[in-house]
């Protein structure tokens, strides 16, 4: 019996093809790689500036190793954020990415990564799931969580930004103050779909209702021109909102920066970050003061932590986000991303607490208006299989 044992987990021979591992490293081989595309239901309508949402669109990508460990990774299709559908990320992930990974070495992790990036540079949805798939395998491997393997964490909790996103005043000022008495103190208006007159009112009205000390802010999407958002601004003024996200589009920054100088609050920039450089670009053009960082913005788990530093050293504020609506395997890589940041002061946006189904045995949730990282190796998650066979698409 020990013979056995032995000679399975004695590593075979590598090609010389393959990414070389150190001497002193156990490769543990990639024997699986699968694309599962998800719909998943949100609990109910949602209107952004340019899209209404009923179902997330989801992929979870799923990579098995040689020794039995399995990683999750997750990322959502954001047709007018990243140009990726939920098809495009399945074909990338099955007929480009697997191949590359398959009898690979995941201890080198970011050295697959790169090649990934490198073979699908427009689809950094797909490689942003493989990231967290393999970060999740590694630390399952190790017996350690992501956030070891990301440089350790600095803190264990996370406030929690709560979206409103909903179509009357009266709904928005409701759920915000329901919100208010669970422990939620950061809120962010979904702004840009209705007429400016109607986003104005109601960014009063939630102040007026949440009282000066909860933090509000508001995310157009895009979804507004320059009259439109000075009009915003202004006439919002008594609102103080501490930022203003994303009013026009990802490559008008000289219309961010004039906004800047004139409007009341700070610009945060979102479709506009999609590299380390966007980030530096918008500082240099005084375009933004804050940036939401996202997984499949960035393509990955690992470069989402270093754009985390670019900000720091430039002195910019970070939201932490996902998009509408991942599971929780999204969610917990990043509340692990967030515990490893030096700043999140403009909030941390998981965006599963939208969907009426998850694919995890325990659901991520907030307490108290605040998120803890999951605990136990990788992720800290457990994923449910019947849901995910449920929910494929």
């Amino acid at each position: 019996m020990g013979c056995r044992i032995a000679r399975t987990l004695t590593p075979m021979p590598r090609s010389s093809s393959k990414i070389s591992t150190l001497p002193s490293t156990v490769p543990l081989e990639i024997r699986r790689v699968e694309a599962l595309p998800l719909a998943l239901p949100l609990a109910k309508p949602m209107q952004m500036a340019g899209e209404r949402l009923t179902h997330g669109e989801t992929l979870v990508v799923r990579i098995e190793a040689a020794n039995g460990v399995t990683g999750w990774g997750e990322a959502a299709s954001a047709k007018q954020m990243t140009g990726d559908t939920l098809d495009g990320m399945t074909d990338a992930v099955e007929r480009t990415l697997a191949p590359l990974l398959m009898g690979q070495d995941a201890t080198t992790r970011a050295a697959l990564v790169a090649r990934c990036r490198n073979a699908l540079t427009q689809n950094r949805s797909a490689v942003a799931a493989i990231d967290m798939a393999l970060l999740d395998l590694l630390g399952r491997h190790h017996g350690i969580p992501v956030s070891a393997l990301l440089g350790g964490a600095q803190r264990s909790e996370l406030q929690a930004l709560w979206l409103l996103g909903n179509k009357t005043c009266d709904a928005d000022v409701a759920e915000a103050v329901a919100k208010q008495h669970e422990g939620f103190a950061f809120f962010k208006l979904k702004v840009g779909a209705k007429p400016v007159a109607e986003d104005i009112r109601t960014a009063l009205e939630v102040r007026r209702a949440l009282g000066p000390g909860a933090k509000l802010c508001a995310d157009a999407n895009m979804g507004l021109n320059f009259d439109q958002a000075r009009e915003f601004v202004t006439g919002a003024r008594a609102a103080d909102l501490l930022f203003l996200e994303q009013p026009f589009g990802k490559r008008e920054l000289a219309q961010s920066a004039e906004l800047a100088r004139l409007g009341p609050c700070a610009i945060g920039a979102d479709e506009a970050i999609g590299s380390l450089q966007d980030i530096v670009e918008n500082h240099r053009a005084g375009a933004a003061s804050g940036v939401s960082l996202k997984t499949i913005k960035l393509g990955g788990v690992a470069v989402t932590v270093r754009a985390g530093a670019v900000c720091e050293a430039l002195g910019m504020a970070v939201n932490l986000a996902a998009k509408v609506a991942e599971s929780s395997i999204g969610a917990a890589a990043l509340l692990h991303i967030g515990s490893v940041l030096a700043d999140t002061s403009w909030g941390v946006s998981p965006s599963n607490h939208f969907l009426a189904a998850d694919v995890v045995k325990s659901r991520i949730a907030p307490r108290r208006g605040s998120y803890r990282p999951p605990q136990g190796p990788g992720l800290g998650i457990e994923v449910d299989v019947a849901e995910l066979k449920r929910y494929r698409v």
